[in-house]
């Protein structure tokens, strides 16, 4: 009669030696020949610009658009919508003078500029979303 004996079990450090064993021979056996170049490159260097970009044939890139100064983009944006920098001047010149006046001891005066300038911010921040909704709605040339 012949008995079935279960198979032998090897720990998983002994497994894992084994194999990094048998991975080092096939690496060590077969040598690699570093003198002969066997890929597709030409003997030529290629010089590449990095600074432009790429040249791929039939394809022409869109030109960059001009760097935009700080007081040319101000000047574009006061045009496309005036009342924001006219919400802001009037409401830093309510609150100068009302802080002036607050200054001066005059809190009648004071508190009616204070909620002047409330009225001035609320009009500066209904003109910025008036002037985000009106460049959503242009269309797109």
């Amino acid at each position: 009669m012949l008995e079935l004996q279960p198979p032998k079990l090897m720990s998983a450090t002994r497994k894992c030696k084994e194999l990094h064993k048998l991975s080092m021979m096939a690496a060590t056996s077969t040598p690699v020949d570093h003198t002969k170049d066997t890929s597709t490159t030409s003997s030529t260097a290629i010089a590449v610009d990095l600074s432009a970009p790429p040249a791929i044939e039939g394809f022409t890139p869109l030109p960059r658009p001009k760097e935009e100064a700080f007081k040319d983009k101000f000047v574009r944006k006061t045009k496309e919508n005036p009342f924001v920098p006219i919400g802001c001047l009037g409401t830093a010149g309510v609150l100068m003078y009302g802080l002036r006046a607050f200054k001066q001891g005059k809190t009648r005066q004071s508190q009616l500029l204070m909620r002047t300038r409330i009225f001035a911010q609320g009009f500066t921040v209904v003109a910025i979303i008036v002037g985000v909704a009106a460049a959503a709605m242009k269309p797109k040339p």
